[in-house]
């Protein structure tokens, strides 16, 4: 570990330096070992050092939440479709949730709106936009399939999500024969799902979000596409 630098000696320390070092330790360590301490003595300098730039915990917090969530931008410009567009930025997302399961608590509870979120949802509004759809219903689809992503790797995360692959939560476990007898069709269900050689779990993901993308493009009620 390198020596501490006094405060004159913190020209490279940057918010992105901080919030790097943070999502490390907390992949590593999880999110009850993140302290301003901890962090500076990751990047060898003094804890006080890190307020320059990230003026509190909160704010730090906020921080690793859009380190994850903006690995999934910028969305696809050159997508053939805004449903296209919307199908990478839920499996970019997906992909950036399990590969750090140990912020996706904060992912869940924090709405984390700092100015790298803020792109990532104007980068997402330009793309709709351009395909003919208004700003307020592009922005609930964003709502939805980002509100869908997150409560699908939380429930995932739930059952034990570890090293970037996804492990089934316990209520998505294959269900075992004994306790099938009284249930044919369920039985018949979990064993059609036995037989499919990807995992309970994908399947369910793609499932949803093209249903979820199929909707988006029925009319709305008021007539709007």
């Amino acid at each position: 570990m390198s020596p501490k630098r006094t405060r004159g000696q913190n020209a490279g320390l940057t918010r992105q330096a901080i919030l790097r070092a943070a999502l490390a330790l907390a992949d590593r360590e999880g999110l009850k070992a993140l302290s301003m301490r901890r962090i500076g003595q990751e990047l060898g300098v003094e804890a006080m050092s890190l307020y320059q730039h990230v003026d509190s915990k909160d704010a730090l917090l906020d921080g690793l939440v859009e380190q994850v969530v903006t690995q999934a931008a910028p969305l696809l410009t050159e997508a053939a479709s805004w449903q296209e567009a919307l199908r990478e930025y839920a499996h970019a997302l997906l992909r950036a949730l399990l590969a750090h399961p140990n912020v996706v608590p904060l992912v869940v509870s924090r709405p984390a709106i700092t100015p790298g979120n803020l792109r990532l949802m104007e980068e997402g509004l330009r793309v709709l936009r351009a395909a003919g759809l208004p700003p307020d219903r592009a922005l609930d689809m964003l709502y939805a399939v980002t509100g869908f992503v997150v409560g699908h790797v939380a429930v995932l995360a739930a059952g034990e999500v570890g090293g970037g692959a996804e492990r089934a939560a316990p209520a998505m476990r294959d269900i075992p024969e004994p306790d099938l007898v009284e249930t044919p069709l369920l039985a018949e269900a979990t064993r059609a799902r036995r037989a499919q050689p990807s995992s309970g779990a994908d399947r369910r993901f793609v499932f949803a979000l093209e249903a979820m993308l199929r909707g988006f493009g029925e009319p709305c009620e008021n007539g709007e596409p």
